[in-house]
């Protein structure tokens, strides 16, 4: 097995790879000690090729690689596709198109949520794959044949995989479906790293508006830095501290020293400074533009009981489906199902709405019900001659 080290092998490999009409792509990288990740090996696989890529190697260009991932008529099939979709967009401002990720097509089909690439292969292949060099030092050289092998292994059952699940939405006629999925994926805004925007990641574990005020900018502070110093945010401030500072809002350093979640000598630091500057932004931030918290009251009794039959009637179209509930609907969604009138959600609309939407809103009105039929839950409607029953179960 052969590590291309030039650019002169990478742009013969691409050329081959991009007279197919799919190509599988893998990427190995690490980020622990970074915030920006550290792409260390690129594995690509078309119907005949496979390749390993080092683009550690000194003097190596990656532009046939980004030519490749920019080829419009070459479908990128990833798997869980985000992260790798992330670096290269880091990489070359680029973001893969087509693609096709086979974790979401294979929630479509009916794989379970989230299953993972190891599961699929042994699903789908009957092969069992050895996974033990997965956290191993990628950015080290040289790379041990077991790392090549596990690596290599990333792609050429992605090729099966894709082809199968491929068949699978055809026949079905969901191809669709995933497509819609891909939206979120080939958006620049997914990868782009906003320090405005960082708060959103965290979970607002503040009393009010003005606590929210200065977390917003806490955290923009701390995405701003960490992206300067290119070192993990939790390296310059933990979540908890964030959280601490943004409650007691300290407007002088000197007071940062009474907070348990800092030592006592960060006080006196150049960041306890910025720190301060940062409070004193959020402070003086007009409420109105703060976006409004969530009470964090528990739903009403009766409210919980319809999110419980919600949950179950959404496995009920799901296993009708073949299709993981997650892709459908989740906690929260049901939630707003439950007790909004025209909830702005994913679930009630498009294909979901057929599938599941509709169904939940006449369970909120009382046209329908659900009872256990023999071990399994059945929908039933309501006011009919008989009992008719809606071609939806669920193992019970």
């Amino acid at each position: 097995m052969r590590l291309i080290e030039t650019t002169e092998e990478l742009a013969r490999i691409c050329n081959r790879l991009g007279q197919h009409d799919f190509v599988a792509v893998d990427t190995e990288f690490i980020r622990e000690q970074t915030y920006w990740p550290r792409l260390c090996l690129i594995q690509l696989a078309g119907p005949q090729d496979d390749a390993l890529v080092d683009p550690l190697r000194p003097g190596i260009s990656l532009d046939p690689f980004f030519q490749l991932m920019a080829n419009e008529r070459v479908v990128k099939v990833f798997h869980a596709a985000r992260q790798d979709l992330e670096i290269i967009w880091n990489q070359a401002r680029l973001i893969p198109h087509p693609i096709f990720d086979t974790q979401v097509a294979a929630m479509v089909c009916g794989f379970g949520e989230a299953v993972s690439y190891v599961n699929l292969v042994k699903q789908i292949t009957r092969l069992d794959l050895d996974k033990t060099s997965r956290f191993t030092d990628w950015a080290r050289r040289p790379l041990s044949p077991k790392q090549l092998t596990y690596a290599l292994g990333d792609v050429i059952h992605l090729r099966d995989i894709y082809r199968h699940l491929k068949a699978e939405l055809e026949r079905e006629g969901r191809a669709g479906w995933v497509d819609e999925e891909m939206a979120t994926l080939i958006e620049p805004g997914t990868y782009e790293a906003n320090p405005e925007q960082a708060w959103k990641r965290l979970k607002l574990r503040v009393k009010n508006r003005k606590g929210l005020a200065v977390l917003i900018e806490l955290a923009a502070w701390r995405e701003r830095t960490a992206q300067a110093q290119d070192v993990p945010r939790n390296r310059i401030l933990r979540d908890d501290t964030l959280y601490d500072i943004a409650n007691h809002a300290p407007t002088e350093a000197s007071q940062l020293s009474e907070l348990r979640t800092l030592s006592e000598g960060f006080a006196k630091s150049a960041r306890a400074r910025e720190i301060v500057e940062a409070v004193k932004r959020g402070l003086a931030r007009d409420p109105k533009s703060v976006p409004a918290l969530r009470t964090g009251l528990p739903l009403p009794a009766e409210k919980l009981a319809l999110v419980d039959l919600l949950r179950v009637l959404l496995k009920a179209c799901a296993a009708r489906q073949k299709v993981a509930p997650r892709l459908i609907a989740d906690g929260d969604d049901l939630e707003r199902i439950a007790v909004e009138d025209a909830p702005d959600v994913p679930a009630m609309k498009g294909w979901r709405y057929d599938m599941f939407g509709v169904y939940a809103e006449r369970l909120k009105q009382g046209e329908l019900a659900l009872k256990a039929d023999r071990g399994e839950v059945v929908l039933l409607e309501l006011g009919a001659a008989s009992e008719d029953t809606l071609e939806a179960r669920v193992a019970g």
